[in-house]
């Protein structure tokens, strides 16, 4: 029995990198029967297929493979991260551009955080970004109601169990106490559900705000919140280990009024029909201290 692997990538790939859906939603249409290879609908995610394959959904021929691409949306409060929701609240693909093309979220960010959220048109950039094996480390800012200590923040440094579930150590630094209120910068290189606030609350401090600010080489910056901003694609190549066409034409860029470090800014493209809100960049009262910086499994930051 030959035991060679059969040429070309699984349907699921192939689905996801021509912008159809995750992997593991392409899976799901193909056990649904809305998935036809040469004239044969497939019900089994276990097919390899080539360029030669014809390969429709729903009857429609798919397109071919986009380029990967990749964009920062200032997630605002008050929208859940999912297609669609059960229970009828308003969803961040509600807010999105309409020019936008078809996007996955990389991770999640809660109904009531707010901050940096990428998107991708494919599936195969979600899955490496949300593998913890990656690597790259999420920045948040947070505040607190109480007054919290180094000593309190201790266990969070360590790592914490909550409920039975293991927390990694966070990198957690005291910004400023603001009356009832503390602000914190809390990093991780995992993201639980709801972790910070779970691993908060059993510290005895409530989180009342919760802003991401940077994920790996990917900041915020004064985005302004429900705005939307293409990364180019040399720096998604460069951050990603992708192989790619010629690198494009470097572009005049300016500098963010907040960069003094002489090192030029991802150049990110506007989306200027982006539902962008008047209130400004959610930084989230004072500006952190220098905390301690991320080790050599994160990327250089962008200046």
């Amino acid at each position: 029995m030959s035991t060679s692997t059969p040429p070309g990538d699984r349907i699921a790939k192939v689905l996801a990198r021509a912008g159809v859906a995750s992997r593991r939603e392409a899976e799901r249409m193909i056990e649904e029967g809305r998935v036809a290879v040469n004239g044969k609908v497939i019900d089994r995610a276990a097919l390899n297929v080539t360029d030669a394959d014809k390969i429709t959904v729903d009857g429609n021929p798919i397109g071919a493979p986009e380029k990967p691409r990749l964009w920062l949306y200032h997630k605002p409060t008050g929208l859940v991260t999912t297609t669609k929701d059960e229970q009828g609240r308003p969803t961040i693909f509600d807010d999105l551009p309409e020019e936008l093309p078809r996007v996955m979220t990389v991770g999640r960010l809660d109904l009531n955080s707010e901050g940096l959220l990428l998107l991708t048109n494919d599936g195969g950039i979600k899955r490496k970004l949300e593998l913890p094996s990656t690597g790259w480390l999420r920045r948040y800012r947070v505040r607190v109601n109480g007054r919290p200590t180094d000593d309190m923040l201790t266990p969070l440094r360590k790592g914490i169990t909550v409920d039975g579930q293991n927390f990694q150590p966070m990198i957690v630094s005291l910004d400023r106490q603001q009356g009832a209120n503390a602000w914190l910068t809390v990093a991780l290189r995992e993201g639980k559900n709801r972790e910070i606030r779970r691993a908060m609350a059993d510290i005895g401090l409530q989180v009342n705000r919760l802003i991401r600010v940077s994920y790996g080489p990917f900041q915020l910056g004064q985005l302004k919140s429900g705005a939307v901003e293409e990364v180019r694609s040399k720096i998604v190549r460069d951050q990603l280990g992708l192989e790619g066409d010629a690198p494009e034409k470097p572009k005049a860029q300016r500098r963010s009024r907040n960069d003094d470090s002489g090192k030029k800014p991802f150049a990110r493209k506007s989306y200027a029909g982006a539902k962008g809100r008047s209130d400004g960049p959610a930084t989230g009262g004072p500006k952190p201290k220098r905390g301690p910086k991320s080790d050599s499994r994160s990327p250089k930051k962008r200046g």
